[in-house]
């Protein structure tokens, strides 16, 4: 299939009425660098850019509650499609980040964690010998998550010196440090050890 043949408004039609081929071919795989980008630069609760599509999809498909209209309903082709979507998915990933920023002003809380926890964090990482930290840092699913728990709380690393050896912008940095928190809690559970 050559999703170039079509037009903006074919495609869009296409969504809309959940063509799976269409779908897949324009979001997933011509809109894959776009969303990669995006993914890399912005803060998202997703840990793929497949994930981030997936949000992105729900969001311009979900009707308004006012209006019942969608996002891509309400689309007037004034621009490329592509350039909307890279506009709507950049101020989902802001409002996003925006909604973060406030929940930890207004929580005190550091990724979904009150300071309590992460002080726990800290002091558990140093408590434990060497051999068990290595063993629960091997526990964790994710390499990425366990390298930021070694180099955040072992070596003691700040939020940007970690985010920058991780290759991390700030904002995905903050999503993949309470994402690891929480495998870290969750290999810790599994060995007793909370």
């Amino acid at each position: 299939m050559d999703i170039d043949s079509y037009t903006d408004q074919e495609i869009a039609l296409a969504i809309l009425h959940r063509d799976s081929i269409i779908t897949r071919e324009y979001l997933y795989r011509k809109c894959y660098p776009m969303f990669k980008a995006i993914h890399s630069k912005y803060y998202t609760d997703c840990e793929t850019p497949f994930e981030l599509i997936n949000q992105i999809y729900l969001y311009i498909l979900w009707p308004h509650k006012d209006t019942k209209i969608s996002k891509l309903e309400s689309f007037g082709f004034r621009c490329s499609l592509t350039v909307w979507l890279k506009i709507i998915t950049e101020h989902y990933c802001q409002q996003l980040f925006k909604k973060k920023v406030n929940l930890s002003e207004t929580d005190a809380e550091v990724g979904n964690m009150t300071i309590h926890e992460e002080e726990y964090i800290s002091h558990n990482t140093k408590s434990l010998d060497e051999d068990d930290l290595r063993k629960i840092l091997a526990a964790m699913p994710n390499e990425r998550y366990s390298r930021l728990i070694e180099l955040h709380y072992v070596k003691e690393m700040s939020n940007e010196e970690t985010a920058f050896e991780l290759g991390l912008t700030m904002e995905n940095y903050y999503n993949c440090h309470k994402r690891a928190k929480a495998q870290y809690c969750a290999a810790l559970r599994k060995e007793g050890l909370i």
